[in-house]
């Protein structure tokens, strides 16, 4: 198993004292730093499967960063974004929040700032990538189970009791016992109400759980 990359703060400005500035400054915190001049840079060096957050300047010789911001989301790149700005307005705060930016700052910003905003932009990374993990978790889970323990977690999650579904389902009592017993092992469910949670989160769960 591969082992798991470390969370970078990904810095992007194309003015070179602001980098080194912001850099050293980030480093001194302990935080891993990777600077980029310019947006296309960032899209070749950046994907999905890469932690992090970014700190980006509005001003891009290149592409303005609400742009590029919009560019790694449509990539599926959601890490947060801390922007900071020497020309800023309230519209452009506005539309930075409004595309998921995390927080706007205007140039000077006070040192102690940028860092917590840094610093709670990679906690929220870390918790999203940790939910999506287990939502993919939960998924295979899902796809192992059998056309039959489908059925009867579908039901299931109609709160038909097992009396019911083994009317529905053509099959004894006991039949439908031993399913439910095997799809809460498969699933990882501790109780029936964990069960549902878990089925509830994945995302269009009728349709994967509905036999071909």
């Amino acid at each position: 198993m591969p082992a798991p990359k470390v969370p970078q703060v990904h810095l992007v400005d194309d003015d070179p004292d602001v980098r080194s500035a912001v850099s050293l400054l980030l480093k001194t915190e302990d935080f891993r730093v990777t600077a980029y001049a310019d947006a296309q840079s960032v899209l070749a060096g950046v994907d999905a499967g890469t932690p992090g957050c970014l700190v980006l300047d509005v001003r891009l010789p290149d592409m303005d960063g609400l742009t590029l911001q919009r560019e790694l989301k449509s990539r599926g790149v959601e890490m947060p974004v801390v922007f900071i700005t020497g020309h800023g307005d309230i519209p452009m705060a506005v539309r930075a929040v409004a595309e998921g930016a995390l927080d706007f700052l205007e140039k000077p910003f006070h040192d102690g700032t940028l860092i917590e905003g840094v610093r709670h932009a990679l906690e929220l990374d870390a918790q999203r990538r940790a939910g999506a993990a287990e939502m993919a978790q939960v998924e295979e889970r899902l796809q192992s189970l059998t056309p039959r323990e489908r059925q009867v977690l579908e039901k299931l999650l109609d709160g038909k009791p097992n009396k019911l579904i083994a009317r529905d389902l053509d099959v004894s009592v006991r039949t439908v016992e031993i399913h439910r017993s095997n799809l809460m092992l498969k699933m990882g469910a501790k109780s029936p109400s964990h069960l549902a949670r878990l089925a509830l989160a994945c995302h269009d769960f009728r349709d994967r759980l509905t036999p071909e």
